[in-house]
């Protein structure tokens, strides 16, 4: 490489017109990969996957533990209407609320947690 001495042309990046194609381009690109993601996720529609929807948390000893009965209460860590947090394979990715489908209980997601922050 260090033979050549040809000079490479590349387009001035301060050119509204080379940059407004190089925004389709890229645009154009990514709906392709969702498009092509979209129909490669077909392969995974059948893994299951582990949701857990965690109402509240709160740590107690092993002896207060052995102590619990029919009818005991404890005390989580959230208030009534507070968000649930929702887990899939042990990672955070929603929030949502607590919601009664005819005669049982479901979690509507009304947050997407972006990266999965634990």
């Amino acid at each position: 490489m260090a033979d050549q001495d040809e000079e490479v042309a590349l387009p001035d990046l301060a050119d509204a017109e080379v940059a407004s194609s190089l925004d389709e381009t890229e645009v154009a690109q990514e709906e392709e990969d969702v498009a092509r993601t979209a129909q490669d996720l077909e392969a995974v529609f059948d893994v299951p996957v582990n949701v857990s929807a965690v109402l509240g948390k709160t740590h107690i000893e092993v002896s207060n533990l052995l102590k619990l009965g029919r009818g005991a209460i404890v005390e989580l860590d959230r208030k009534v209407g507070e968000a649930i947090d929702i887990y899939v394979n042990e990672r955070l990715v929603a929030r949502g609320e607590v919601v009664v489908v005819d005669d049982r209980l479901g979690v509507t997601m009304t947050e997407i947690v972006k990266g999965g922050l634990v």
